[in-house]
């Protein structure tokens, strides 16, 4: 891991670009946490898969980059973990997943418990923060949302897109570990893998973490006053794609955080009934 300075606070709000695409997300982010006067480093882990034009808007709002390796899996794993295989194995029936989703590229989010920090907060550059979220720096590892946007039967799975952790080289190699065993296979990639390593993994509310599809899918637990960080899974908000107009007020948002100006959350419309 090469970063490019040292650190500045002893904890960090960390996201993970792989790609121009993730990098125009990261943008979004940091404007989105910088709004909110936190005073933590903000960190990009990036891999070799993002231009180096795609990263300086990154520096431009005052992140930490560190450029990191994918992990050291076998080609075994690499194989399973490939897009076609794990979407063959594991189609999405919900929504799509943009093409320049490469699952087997998650699991670089674990080289964050390799970072020089003691407390770090995981955030997804698919995620807005729209209220202030360095209390969850006083949480334990390892926190997260359930992973809720269907129906209440589902916050017994975590969703990854958010969590605090400990930054540790003994738990990093825990992880690797038991990552790679013969025959591991992560069906919903890191998501799977962290729910199986952290199995006491402790709850946090779904405001911390709101997934878009509550908006159509569950509106009645959508308060724009209680949403702290709101989560643009499977279809992204700088594309064009199909539930665009369901989504509209969220995308707008996205669009104008992109943009630099954050509008005032708990004067947007509510979700349809």
């Amino acid at each position: 891991m090469i970063p490019d300075g040292p650190a500045r606070s002893d904890r960090a709000f960390v996201t993970l670009v792989t790609n121009a695409d993730f990098a125009r997300g990261a943008a979004a982010l940091l404007t989105s946490l910088a709004a909110t006067g936190t005073r933590a480093d903000r960190v990009v882990l990036h891999t070799g898969g993002v231009p180096s034009e795609a990263l300086a808007p990154l520096s431009a709002r005052g992140a930490r980059l560190v450029a990191t390796d994918l992990l050291p899996v076998s080609d075994a794993f690499a194989a399973a973990h490939a897009k076609d295989q794990i979407h063959g194995r594991n189609p999405f029936t919900r929504g799509e997943k943009p093409p320049f989703h490469t699952p087997l590229d998650n699991f670089a989010k674990l080289r964050l418990w390799q970072l020089d920090y003691d407390r770090v907060v995981f955030l997804d550059a698919d995620t807005l923060a729209l209220r202030p979220i360095d209390v969850l720096f006083d949480y334990p590892e390892f926190c997260a949302a359930p992973n809720v946007y269907e129906g209440l039967a589902d916050f017994h799975r975590m969703n990854s897109g958010v969590f605090t952790a400990r930054p540790s080289q003994a738990t990093f190699e825990a992880m690797l570990a038991r990552l790679d065993a013969p025959g591991a296979f992560w069906k919903r990639t890191d998501q799977t893998f962290l729910q199986d390593f952290f199995p006491d993994w402790h709850g946090l509310p779904v405001t911390f973490n709101m997934l878009q599809y509550v908006w159509f899918n569950l509106p009645a637990l959508w308060d724009w006053d209680a949403v702290r960080v709101l989560h643009y899974q499977y279809e992204k908000p700088w594309q064009d794609h199909g539930k665009l107009d369901r989504l509209r007020p969220l995308v707008d948002l996205w669009r104008s955080v992109e943009a630099g100006r954050m509008p005032d959350v708990s004067r947007l419309p509510a979700p349809p009934a």
